[in-house]
């Protein structure tokens, strides 16, 4: 049993999606700290699929098809293997594109090894640096996703001449969740970090937290894998905040870990 170490005494304010935390949160545990999850992003299934059936219906009609995140693959594959009754549910001539290396991970869960993807950061900028992704001229692309999101994937992609069309597979919304545990626990000096993963999370947790909720925010240290999420949480007026040179919930939690070093008296490192 772990007595100690290297987030002891550390409280970390984990917004992941509910059923996307597991791994942060026991692996904060396991270093000593205390997870506080707080989801303030909600993935839930969409009200229509009749849209997202219809492409998956013509699937072989496309060169490339892209995942934007691992609800991407989760809420997509099992319709895929569904419908064409198969366990290799992806046209072979089709390349497959994923935004990160977690997307990509969920792919492979599925037996789909060969996938596009960056090498550093993960992102839809690194993804578009890509040679598969800058030769698309005339080529049909389908781009698995959420509702709304970002469009500069789709929009370059366009740009270069590709075919383009959305298949929204989730719908994203803020939680109806009540702060004010939070709050009183936050005013208590009892969250010493924060993660977030999506700019979505970080306006949301703004919106849900209040105007007392955000200054407090300000003043805690932020933990992000990703340069554009960093850069709006700093023009958001939050003071400490640090991109993590790892990627995923391993880069997060190495950053967590060097940030709060000489914290304690004694760390045990394992």
């Amino acid at each position: 049993m772990i007595q100690h170490g290297p987030l002891q005494g550390i409280n970390v304010l984990v917004t992941r999606p509910e059923h996307q935390c597991a791994f942060l949160a026991e692996s904060i545990r396991k270093l000593g700290g205390n997870p506080v999850i707080f989801p303030v992003l909600e993935i839930s299934e969409i009200k229509d699929q009749k849209p997202l059936l219809e492409i998956i219906q013509r699937l072989d009609t496309f060169d490339l098809a892209i995942f934007v995140s691992p609800n991407a693959v989760e809420k997509t594959i099992p319709l895929i293997r569904s419908h064409h009754g198969t366990l290799d549910p992806l046209p072979v001539h089709m390349k497959i594109a994923a935004v990160g290396k977690g997307t990509a991970h969920a792919l492979k869960k599925y037996g789909i090894e060969e996938v596009i993807t960056p090498e550093n950061r993960f992102d839809s900028e690194a993804l578009l640096e890509q040679s598969a992704l800058q030769r698309v001229t005339g080529k049909h692309v389908v781009i698995f996703r959420g509702n709304g999101g970002r469009p500069l994937l789709g929009d370059t992609l366009i740009q270069r001449g590709a075919l383009l069309e959305y298949a929204e597979c989730y719908q994203r919304s803020k939680p109806d969740n009540d702060p004010s545990w939070l709050i009183s626990n936050w005013s208590q000096n009892k969250i010493n970090a924060v993660v977030i993963t999506s700019s979505e999370g970080l306006q949301n947790l703004f919106d849900i937290i209040g105007l007392h909720g955000q200054q407090l925010l300000k003043i805690t240290p932020v933990f992000t894998a990703h340069e554009r999420i960093a850069s709006k949480a700093r023009k958001a007026g939050l003071e400490t905040v640090v991109q993590t040179s790892g990627s995923g919930d391993q880069g997060i939690l190495q950053g967590i870990q060097d940030f709060f070093c000489g914290y304690n008296k004694k760390l045990l490192f394992f």
